[in-house]
C-alpha cells in the first residue's frame, strides 16, 4: 500500500484544485447595519452547458485516519463545493489529471472553519468527515447530462495524519 501524509488546507496548496472557502482575514465589506461581515465570491462555481446550481444536503458516516484510498472520482460538467454544517475538520483528497488518469493523490485536512469548492474535472475523493454530524450542504451541478467518473486504483493508498 502506498502512503500519503496529509496536510494542512491553505488557498495556495489547494490552488491547482479549486477554492478554499473559509472567512479569513478582513470581510471585503461589512452590511446589515455594519454586523456582518461579507467574505464575497469565494468559489469560482461553474456548471456548464444547460445545467443549473443546486444546493443539496449530505450526511456521510465519519471516516478515521489512517484512511484506505481506492477510488476517486471527477465531475467533467461543473464544479462541486462541500460546505460543512458544523466546524469539524474532514478529509479533503485530489489528485492532478494525467494521461493514465488521477496522479497522486494529495490530502489536505481542513481547519474546521473551511469549505472547498472542486474546479470541474478534477480527480478528488469521496466526502470524508472525521468526525459526526457528517452534514455538508453541497452545491454542484443539476442537468440531464452525466456528470460523475469514478477511478479505482489498482493499488490502494493509506492516508495518514501528520
Amino acid at each position: 500500500m502506498m502512503h500519503i501524509v496529509t496536510t494542512p488546507l491553505t488557498p495556495a496548496a489547494f490552488a491547482p484544485f479549486g477554492d478554499v472557502l473559509d472567512a479569513t482575514g478582513t470581510p471585503d465589506k461589512l452590511i446589515n447595519q455594519g454586523l456582518c461581515g461579507r467574505f464575497h465570491d469565494r468559489a469560482r462555481l461553474d456548471f456548464g452547458e444547460g445545467g443549473r446550481a443546486g444546493i443539496s444536503i449530505f450526511d456521510a458516516e465519519p471516516r478515521a485516519l489512517p484512511y484506505r484510498l481506492e477510488m476517486v472520482e471527477r465531475h467533467p460538467e461543473g464544479s462541486q463545493a462541500f460546505i460543512p454544517m458544523h466546524e469539524h475538520p474532514f478529509l479533503v483528497i485530489v489528485a492532478p489529471d494525467t494521461a493514465q488518469g488521477p496522479g497522486t493523490p494529495r490530502a489536505f485536512l481542513t481547519s474546521g472553519a473551511q469549505g472547498v469548492n472542486f474546479n470541474r474535472n478534477i480527480w478528488h475523493g469521496v466526502l470524508t468527515p472525521l468526525a459526526n454530524p457528517g452534514r455538508f450542504a453541497v452545491i454542484d451541478r443539476i442537468g440531464a447530462t452525466p456528470n460523475l467518473e469514478e477511478f479505482w486504483f489498482a493499488t490502494p493508498w493509506e492516508v495518514r495524519g501528520r
